[in-house]
Order: structure tokens, then sequence, then C-alpha cells
């Protein structure tokens, strides 16, 4: 199921909307774009206002000068959605960003496609804009929208996972996010799996991210065939009954099951949220990979409802506006 968002770009007739209501504003930033949406704190799931700016990944990546460009992609997004809802940037902007963010320092870490690391984003941030910055993780951005919005805003702990080119998680109790001591409560894709020693970018072996993330199924299909597919290729031809195919989709639902059950121990959500690209494997949902999970919690009984992402590719950002909402 999809959420039918309506996006209203800038007219001369803004004096429209209700502008005597709190508006809420969320930015996005990734390696590829800066999405940014503003929202009525009375209707966050419908955007008043979108824009977006692509990002030169060389340049968000290069050493000497991405942190400064990307600085710069921010702040002019920003101007974009002030001209679009003819308002001035409010007091705080919610921003989503991939990477680890200490809670003691301010300091990011593990960002590994864009310049932010050992860097004070949020102070530099709130500096150049001059308006308070709320920063967080992107996952943790996910899983508060589909907390919120979703079709499970009405459960207490909620666990977002994000599967794509990585694999990482949010947790959210009672509409708030938990963020942990070190600031990477919910990075599920960092946990280790016996037997597994692929080397992963954080320095470990095993990681989930290395094991079923998109690039890690492709990897373990071309080690079988010999050939270098796509995920969707490949998931193309498990329909025609390819055997390397099937296998590698058996792959994701092995491993996939003995790490979720994992966090099913420890944290025991009310319901699971898949997002990211492998959101639409159907696989993940059947009754078959509850099974195989099932055999890997202490209870050998799962009632944990796990689901695809309501919101889409659309959740980190409507997350990011949320960083500002009060839930009191």
């Amino acid at each position: 199921m999809k959420l039918r968002l309506t996006m209203k770009k800038a007219t001369k007739h803004s004096a429209y909307y209700n502008f005597s209501s709190t508006l809420l504003w969320g930015i996005n930033v990734s390696d590829t774009k800066i999405e940014g949406l503003i929202v009525d704190a009375n209707e966050p799931a419908k955007p008043l206002f979108f824009s977006n700016l692509a990002v030169d990944s060389f340049c968000a990546y290069d050493r000497l000068r991405g942190y400064e460009y990307t600085l710069g992609q921010i702040e002019l997004l920003v101007e974009h959605l002030e001209k679009a809802s003819n308002t001035t940037r409010p007091e705080k902007i919610g921003i989503a960003v991939p990477a680890v963010i200490d809670p003691s320092t301010g300091i990011l870490s593990y960002c590994n496609n864009l310049c932010f690391n050992d860097r004070p984003l949020k102070d530099d941030l709130s500096l150049l804009l001059k308006t308070e910055i709320i920063l967080a993780n992107d996952a943790n951005c996910f899983a508060l929208a589909e907390a919120t919005l979703g079709l499970v805003s009405k459960e207490q702990v909620v666990m977002g996972l994000i599967l794509e080119t990585g694999v990482g998680s949010g947790i959210v109790i009672g509409k708030r996010i938990v963020q942990g001591l070190h600031g990477i409560a919910g990075e599920w894709g960092h946990n280790t799996m016996q037997n597994e020693t692929t080397p992963c970018c954080c320095g470990k072996q095993g990681c989930n991210e290395t094991i079923f993330s998109k690039p890690a199924l492709e990897q373990f299909y071309e080690k079988i065939t010999g050939e270098e597919v796509s995920l969707q290729e490949i998931l193309r031809r498990a329909e025609k009954k390819d055997s390397a195919a099937l296998r590698t989709l058996e792959h994701l639902q092995d491993t996939f099951a003995k790490a979720i059950a994992v966090a099913i121990n420890l944290l025991d959500p009310n319901v699971i949220i898949i997002g990211g690209n492998l959101r639409t494997i159907n696989l993940l949902y059947e009754e078959r990979t509850r099974f195989k999970i099932s055999q890997n919690i202490f209870n050998k009984k799962l009632k944990t409802p796990i689901l695809p992402s309501l919101l889409g590719e659309s959740a980190i950002v409507f997350g990011a506006s949320l960083l500002c909402h009060d839930f009191s």
C-alpha cells in the first residue's frame, strides 16, 4: 500500500495556506540528493511544499571541498523552500543524515558517502542557517515517520529497517526515537553473524550489511554464476525458476531470519517495518520466513507483524520534519 502524496509548488496564491498554524520543516541529506518539505503540524502527512536538489556525489565525497559543498547545497535548498512557501525559515529545522551522531559531542561518524565524518554538522549548520538544527540518523527518521504517519501509528514500540545498499534500522518507543548512550541504538546492520567473514566498511567482518544488503545479494549471485547482474534481474530470474536466483533468495531468507531474531529477542517490538529497495521482495513477509524467524527466537512463537513501508522513499524526509514536532 502506498501513501498518495500531493506536492504543492510555489504559486502566487501562497496566502491560501494557513501560515498561522505551526509549520514543520524537514530535510533529508544523501549522497545523490537533498530533499526538503514543509508540513502543517496539524496534518503532517500532507506536505505543503516540497523541493529537492541533485547532489554531485564526487563533490560530496571530496575530502577537500565536499563538506563545504554539501553545506552550501543544504543552504540553497532552504532558500528554495522559503521562496516556494513565501515564508522565512522557522526557529528549528529537522535534518536526517546517513551517519552516527555522538549525543555527547554532536560529532558524526560512519558517514561513508559524504564528508561528514568527524564534523560538528549540527553546530555548523545552525551557524550557517541561523536557526536551530535538530539532527538525526536517517534510519531513525524513517522509523519515526512510519511510527507516526504510517499504518502502525497506534503501536508503542516500532522498529524500522532500511534494506538497500546498506542495512540500517531505527527504534521508536512512544513516538520518540531511541538514540542510546553512544548514538548507535538500532544499528542492527552492524551486528555480526556467526561463520560470516566478509569485510565491512565499519572494520569488522560478517556484519548483516555484508550478507543481505542489495550489493551483498548481487555479489552472492555472482559467486555462484560468475555473472554480474542487478538485484532486479535476480528477482526476474527467480520468477523464471533460475536455480542460482532461487538460491540467492533462499540465502536472503535464511540470513534475514537469523539476524532479525536477535533484534526481536532484545527488543520484542510491536511491529517491524521494512523500507528501502528490498521492501518490495514478498519473500520477506511470507509464512516460510516467519517460520524460520520463529526457530531463532526465545519463545518459538512469532506474533510480531513484519510489514512493508507505507511511506516508501518519502519516509525519511517526513521523519526529519517530525523531529520538530512536540508529541507530549
